[in-house]
């Protein structure tokens, strides 16, 4: 059988990072990306489709994404089965209590192990969400899947071995005791690629949408295969923007040249972090080149990690001013970590300028 996995959408997050109208853009984006999910488990036929928690990103969502999921759900030609996790847990009054769904998407409410038998496929989900923010216990303890010659499959927004978490900690050998075939993951915005306990093969999709610079790169779902070779899962990107970090060499040539020539690959319509490297003879203006590489990338955050381009070790044994800084900064216990570097920038800069450089 043909299972789409997919998890942790955080639909109607705030943004933070970004403008109130680029926030509301990548919003109304993620409403969108509902509709690429659908159509993907159209297009691949799938037999079910895995929606491991964190739909939403908190218990208060617009009119317009409830009505985006709703119909983006009903438009998909296959059983849909949601476990809610901490960000959406389901509560009396969660959009999952307060929202009529389609028939065919399932909803495990529950903070224990449920079933959903599906006949026609030989197949039956196990299924367990949060009802709470926090929840403290191993969602699987004591879960066996029966061995009667049906595939197995579970699903649960879950903190997989990490026995402190409040988040539905659950251990590695609680997954090989549940004898599934295949459990579906959420909570881990990094994909995991498939994995396997005992017999029992699991992933984490990750988030299907970056939502920052802690979230890099490609991003979407998985398509599992389980047949009687065993389990197989292949990434299927569903991103619209990329989270991307991109270096420009500030190293004989002006930072913004570096810039520019660093994005001159990169798609205008990623969000990208920007470090600036290598030798310059004064820090980069990082207000002043962000308004020159304005319309460069959808998002663009400059960071300077750069060097200074002078003959310091003739500067550090005049005696001035800037001469016993250097030394004392050669001197200090963490000399050549990028925190004493970044240090020694602002230094030099307020010394040589007079300005106030403090970040």
């Amino acid at each position: 059988m043909k299972i789409l996995h997919a998890a942790d959408f955080h639909l109607d997050a705030p943004f933070a990072g970004l403008s109130p109208e680029r926030g509301a853009q990548r919003r109304e984006e993620g409403r969108k990306l509902l509709g690429r999910l659908a159509r993907l488990a159209g297009e691949e036929e799938v037999d079910l489709v895995l929606l491991a928690g964190d739909l939403f990103d908190g218990d208060t969502v617009y009119r317009d994404t409830l009505t985006a999921l709703k119909e983006a759900l009903a438009s998909i030609p296959a059983p849909v089965l949601i476990a809610p996790g901490n960000h959406d847990p389901f509560t009396p009054h969660s959009p999952y209590a307060a929202t009529s769904w389609p028939e065919h998407v399932t909803i495990f409410s529950e903070e224990e192990v449920s079933s959903k038998s599906f006949p026609a496929l030989g197949c039956v989900v196990h299924g367990v969400g949060f009802t709470h923010t926090r929840v403290g216990q191993d969602l699987l303890a004591g879960f066996r899947a029966p061995q009667d010659g049906r595939i197995h499959l579970g699903i649960a927004h879950s903190d997989l071995g990490q026995s402190s978490s409040p988040y539905g900690p659950m251990a590695l050998q609680t997954v090989a005791a549940s004898r599934l075939h295949y459990l579906a993951l959420g909570h881990i915005h990094l994909p995991s690629g498939l994995q396997k306990s005992g017999e029992t093969a699991w992933a984490y999709p990750g988030c299907p949408e970056g939502h920052g610079f802690d979230e890099l790169g490609d991003r979407g779902c998985l398509l599992v295969r389980v047949e009687a070779e065993g389990v197989t899962a292949q990434f299927r990107p569903l991103a619209l923007r990329r989270y991307l970090e991109v270096t420009a060499d500030t190293t004989g040539t002006t930072p913004l040249e570096a810039a520019e020539e660093a994005l001159s690959n990169q798609s205008r319509e990623d969000c990208i972090k920007l470090i600036f490297t290598g030798e310059s003879a004064s820090a980069p203006d990082l207000e002043g080149l962000g308004r020159a590489l304005e319309g460069k990338a959808f998002a663009l955050r400059l960071v300077d990690h750069t060097r200074p381009s002078v003959d310091r070790s003739r500067q550090a044994r005049e005696d001035t001013l800037i001469g016993a800084f250097l030394r004392a900064m050669e001197a200090h216990p963490e000399a050549g970590s990028d925190r004493v570097a970044l240090a020694l920038r602002f230094g030099l800069t307020a010394l040589e300028k007079g300005e106030d450089c403090r970040p």
